[in-house]
């Protein structure tokens, strides 16, 4: 039994140390042209460069990320299919989701932690509101009338509205799309009139005037939004979120494969000019180690669980 374990660990050794020696797959649990679709592409060729060997990006939305993830979930730990971990299907799915078919905490291995970055309180154009204010004014003068987008039930934009709605006391539709992508589409063609999506999604749009940012959601404005309040300089002083994105692997990945990775993403991200492009569209560069980004999901869990019980949703 021993020689059978001795020979066990010399392959995985030696299959560490060739590693890697094929393409290797990022798997975004959303559609195209959402945040960890725009965060995975701006470093997946650098990565290929770093690594050696092609570094693709697979597409894989569906149940707002749960399908990505359990995908990832139940790949070979070998390395060569990893997350890019959507915050809502990781730290707000174990809550609501009684039947999520894959533990977060159990069935993956952290790598590090990419970027960290405000969402933005934003509506289209054609509603008649200029600031957060005259937003919840005009929900509340048309209560149940005014649409808001999310990336799906249990994501992060769709619990954050969900807080806004309490914290201001107004009465707002839930539209869900399959992604930020497409619930962003929803918005710039008019379908739902309001959303909160991170500013790297948010912002070429709002540049352009196709939306109107009305707040961002962290305690200090954006340099990327200069001009645009944060929320509680808008009148709602307790109301503050952010999205991440982070790269994670199968459980039981070597971890001489998880060192390896993390050394040359942490590598990548921050080389000047992925920092400096990643900065222009209000994202900052976190590139934290393997146990700093597990401690934060930890506690992104119990914050999101907290948020859930003060808004009453209820578990699937």
């Amino acid at each position: 039994m021993a020689g059978i374990v001795l020979a066990a660990c010399a392959l995985l050794v030696a299959a560490a140390e060739s590693y890697p020696s094929r393409p290797i797959r990022i798997v975004d649990a959303f559609p195209p042209g959402g945040p960890s679709d725009i965060v995975a592409r701006t470093i997946n060729q650098k990565l290929s460069e770093a690594l050696g060997q092609p570094v693709v990006v697979d597409n894989r939305g569906g149940a707002a990320g749960v399908l990505g993830c359990d995908l990832v979930a139940k790949s070979a730990p070998d390395g060569y299919t990893l997350l890019i971990g959507p915050s809502g299907a990781l730290t707000i799915q174990p809550t609501l989701n009684a039947k999520l078919p894959f533990d977060p905490q159990r069935d993956f291995v952290t790598i590090t932690q990419l970027t960290s970055g405000p969402q933005v309180i934003a509506v289209h154009p054609s509603v008649p509101a200029k600031t957060v204010r005259e937003l919840i004014e005009l929900a509340r003068a048309r209560p149940g009338q005014l649409n808001y987008a999310s990336g799906g039930g249990g994501t992060a934009n769709h619990i954050a509205v969900e807080a806004m709605k309490l914290a201001a006391g107004i009465d707002i539709v839930h539209v869900p799309y399959k992604g930020t992508g497409p619930a962003l589409a929803g918005v710039l063609t008019g379908e739902a009139q309001m959303i909160i999506a991170s500013l790297l999604a948010t912002l070429p749009h709002a540049k352009s005037g196709r939306l109107r940012a009305l707040a961002v959601t962290t305690s200090k404005r954006s340099a990327a939004l200069p001009d645009v309040s944060t929320a509680a300089e808008s009148g709602l002083p307790k109301f503050e979120t952010s999205s991440w994105h982070g790269m994670l692997a199968p459980a039981k990945t070597p971890r001489a494969i998880v060192t390896k990775l993390h050394a040359e993403f942490v590598r990548v991200m921050l080389r000047p000019d992925v920092k400096e492009r990643l900065n222009a569209q209000g994202l900052d560069v976190v590139a934290s180690t393997p146990d700093e980004f597990a401690a934060h999901i930890r506690a992104e869990t119990i914050k999101y669980a907290r948020v859930i019980r003060e808004i009453g949703l209820k578990a699937e």
